[in-house]
Formats: structure tokens, C-alpha cells, sequence
């Protein structure tokens, strides 16, 4: 898997938050969502398109980690947490679901 840096600013289709990318940004730092865009990080290279929804939390080793599944086609990844990133919609993926 090959890395590709991409700085882009986008509008979350899910939430319509403003986000300043940084390169590493492929999810929406207040709702967590993300869309389907790569086959690789940043390549851009996917014609899915559908929305990510986050569905889970990891935190491996001291890495937080969100994991998202594409409504679309039900691929899944998992993103590292950004320090931009809602810390309130991280403890509610974290937290168990009754």
C-alpha cells in the first residue's frame, strides 16, 4: 500500500462542516465521516463514492484509530485519529451501544 499526500480542503456531505485538510485529512474532523474516494491512501483511484460511516474505535498501542464502513459497497478502513478531531464523537464511538 502506497501513501499518497493530498492537501485538500472538502465540505463533510455528511454534516456540511468546513475542513481544512493537511494532507494526511481524508474524514471530517466533527462527524468522523468520510467518503470512499481511495483504493490506496490518497490515491484517489476509487469509483465507489459512497459516504464512510465511522462504525468503530481502535486504539492499538497508543494509535486511535476510526474505523469506517462504506455505505455504498460495505468496504472498511480504518483512519488514524487526527488531533482536529471531535473528541466528543470519538468517546461515543468508544462507547458501548445498548
Amino acid at each position: 500500500m502506497t501513501f499518497i499526500k493530498n492537501k485538500e480542503d472538502f465540505i463533510c456531505e455528511h454534516c456540511g462542516y468546513e475542513v481544512k485538510g493537511n494532507g494526511y485529512t481524508n474524514h471530517c474532523s466533527k462527524c468522523l465521516w468520510s467518503k470512499h474516494v481511495d483504493i490506496d491512501p490518497g490515491d484517489r483511484a476509487s469509483d465507489c463514492g459512497g459516504m464512510m460511516e465511522p462504525i468503530g474505535y481502535e486504539n492499538l498501542v497508543g494509535e486511535e484509530r476510526i474505523v469506517l464502513r462504506c455505505k455504498k459497497c460495505a468496504h472498511e478502513r480504518p483512519n488514524k485519529v487526527s488531533p482536529e478531531d471531535s473528541r466528543d464523537a470519538i468517546v461515543g464511538l468508544a462507547s458501548p451501544r445498548s
